[in-house]
C-alpha cells in the first residue's frame, strides 16, 4: 500500500465527493434504492478501491486480487459507483440501477457483473462466506487478503456471529472485517431495536482484535487496515463510527432515509451542497 501523503488524501476526500455525486443521481434516476447507508460509506469505498485493495479493473477474476466482500447488500449502489469510478465499468451505466436487465440490481449479483465476489442481500451471511474465502487462501498458501464489510443493524442475525465464533476459533488473520456503525436501521436506530453495545466486548469475546475509527477520517481508517495487517494471532474487526447521509445535513442521522432515494428537486439540491463540499476540501488542503 502506497504511502497516503497530504496530496493523495485531498485526492481521495475529493473522489468520495464525487461519488456521491454519482451516487445521488443515479438514486434519483431509479426512483428506489438505499440512500443513508450509502452515503455514509463513500469514504470507506473510496479508501479500499483507490488506496487500500490489490486489484485490477481491467482483470477482475485475477487470482491474486484481494477479496472485498458486501454482507449488507442493500448499499450496494455506493460500491457500483465507486467501481465504477474505478474503470471497472462506464460510470454512464450507474443510470441503469435497478432498471430492467441491468448488470446493477438493487442487491448485488455475483454473476452479474465482474468484480462481485458473493451474490449478497440476506443479512448475517457475509462474514460466513468471508470466513470460508480466507480458509480457503490459507490452506492453498494464498497470500490475499479478505475483507467483510457488514452493517452494525444485521449483527442482529445469528449467522453473522457464528461466522465469528468460526474465524475466531481458527485465527484468520488474514480476514479484516469492518463493521459501519451508523447506529441506524430501516426501523429506528440500532440500541432502540435491538442494542449492540458493549459491541467491541462482544467481538473480543470472541478472539478479535478490535479497532475503533472515524469511518469519514479516511487516513485513520487506512492506518487501522494496516495495523491489522499486523496482526498475524487473531482476524481484526474495525468498528467504523460513521454518519448515514453524510454530506447532506439535513438528512445525516436520519433512519428514514434508509432505503428511500430523493426526488429530482432533493437530487439538485444535495448535488449543489456535496459540489459546495468539494470546493471546501479543496481550500482545506491547499
Amino acid at each position: 500500500m502506497a504511502y497516503l501523503h497530504d496530496d493523495r488524501l485531498k485526492e481521495l476526500e475529493l473522489r468520495a465527493n464525487d461519488i456521491r455525486q454519482t451516487l445521488i443521481d443515479m438514486l434519483e434516476d431509479a426512483g428506489s434504492g438505499h440512500t443513508a447507508g450509502p452515503l455514509g460509506m463513500a469514504d470507506i469505498f473510496t479508501a479500499f478501491y483507490f488506496h487500500i485493495l490489490n486489484h485490477d479493473p481491467k482483470n477482475p477474476a485475477w487470482d491474486e486480487r484481494d477479496r472485498l466482500i458486501l454482507s449488507n447488500g442493500h448499499i450496494t449502489p455506493i460500491r457500483y459507483a465507486t467501481m465504477a469510478h474505478a474503470g471497472y465499468f462506464p460510470i454512464e451505466e450507474c443510470k441503469t440501477l435497478r432498471k430492467f436487465g441491468t448488470r446493477l440490481q438493487g442487491h448485488p449479483e455475483r454473476e452479474r457483473l465482474p468484480g462481485l465476489e458473493t451474490t449478497s442481500g440476506p443479512l448475517g451471511s457475509g462474514l460466513s462466506q468471508a470466513a470460508g474465502i480466507a480458509y480457503a487462501a490459507r490452506m492453498d498458501g494464498k497470500k490475499f487478503r479478505t475483507y467483510c464489510l457488514m452493517s452494525d443493524g444485521e449483527h442482529d442475525a445469528g449467522n453473522l456471529w457464528e461466522g465469528a465464533m468460526f474465524t475466531g476459533k481458527n485465527k484468520l488473520s488474514n480476514l479484516t472485517g469492518v463493521v459501519d456503525r451508523n447506529n441506524i436501521q430501516i426501523d429506528g436506530t440500532t440500541e432502540n431495536i435491538m442494542p449492540l453495545e458493549p459491541l467491541r466486548a462482544k467481538w473480543e469475546a470472541f478472539n478479535w482484535h478490535v479497532l475503533e475509527v472515524d469511518g469519514h477520517n479516511i487516513e485513520a481508517f487506512v492506518d487501522a487496515v494496516e495495523e491489522a495487517k499486523a496482526i498475524q494471532e487473531k482476524p481484526t474487526v474495525v468498528i467504523a463510527h460513521t454518519i448515514p447521509g453524510k454530506g447532506i445535513k439535513e438528512i445525516e442521522n436520519d433512519f428514514n432515509w434508509h432505503g428511500k432515494p430523493p426526488t429530482k428537486e432533493e437530487e439538485q439540491k444535495f448535488l449543489k451542497e456535496l459540489r459546495t463540499l468539494g470546493g471546501k476540501i479543496q481550500s482545506e488542503h491547499e
